[in-house]
């Protein structure tokens, strides 16, 4: 099992890479007893080379897919790329940067919040028929609010926007949802070492579904401890 620090940029997002269809992978970092956060935050349990990797799935993107309340939550900045990844991407035949997407089904979003009204690229709202109007309204000011009746038509709609590499960090009912609706390609999952102790969620929330089989592609470490594996399911591989 391979170290990350031994593992340059290129040979690590070649690791990972894009898919050859519209696909959805998931980001999450957990304890090793399970927890999904620290104190309320998820930046309790990462390391350097987890937000190393966090920054390489973000360069292979076209669409970043948060929560509203993990946007809030984790003060989600701008969704901005170093100039050597901008590159990376535009070498490639993709735009500069990939395109913040938040799901929230109130729209209980301050549009001046930084990673909205800062954001490079105007971001995507996606909401449901019930959304109030007043919100939607506002919101419209910074980003593009799309209404969807499910998260599958939803991710169509992406996909017709030229979203079709997908890339969900969060949060545990998102992830839930999505997993829910067999909708998640990939799992990433960063478990750092350390036992966090009771009171914090899993990385999934939600309704209850069937199990969905994954199939491991590689698994890696760092030398702080860190394990970083990547699963897809099986069919989709």
């Amino acid at each position: 099992m391979r170290s990350a620090v031994e593992v340059e940029d290129g040979e690590l997002a070649a690791w990972y890479g894009r898919a050859e269809r519209p696909w959805l992978r998931a980001n999450f970092v957990s304890s090793v007893d399970g927890a999904v956060a620290v104190g309320g935050l998820s930046t309790g349990l990462s390391g350097a080379q987890d937000r190393r990797l966090l920054k390489l799935l973000r360069m292979l993107c076209d669409g970043l897919l948060v929560g509203a309340n993990t946007l809030r939550a984790e003060q989600y900045r701008p969704l901005t790329l170093d100039a050597d990844r901008r590159g990376w991407r535009q070498a490639r035949g993709l735009v500069p940067y990939p395109r913040l997407v938040v799901v929230s089904g109130s729209l209980d979003l301050d549009p001046g919040l930084p990673a909205l009204a800062g954001a490079p690229v105007r971001p995507i709202v996606l909401t449901g028929p019930d959304a109030p109007a007043a919100r939607r309204e506002a919101l419209a000011e910074v980003a593009d609010v799309l209404t969807a009746p499910d998260l599958r038509t939803g991710l169509a709609l992406l996909h017709e926007r030229g979203l079709d590499q997908l890339l969900c960090e969060g949060g545990p009912t998102l992830l839930g949802s999505l997993t829910a609706a067999d909708l998640v390609d990939e799992l990433c999952l960063t478990v750092s070492p350390l036992l966090a102790g009771t009171g914090a969620s899993r990385i999934t929330a939600g309704s209850p579904h069937p199990p969905r089989t994954l199939a491991q592609v590689h698994a890696h470490t760092d030398p702080e401890g860190f394990l970083y594996l990547r699963h897809t399911r099986p069919e989709h591989r």
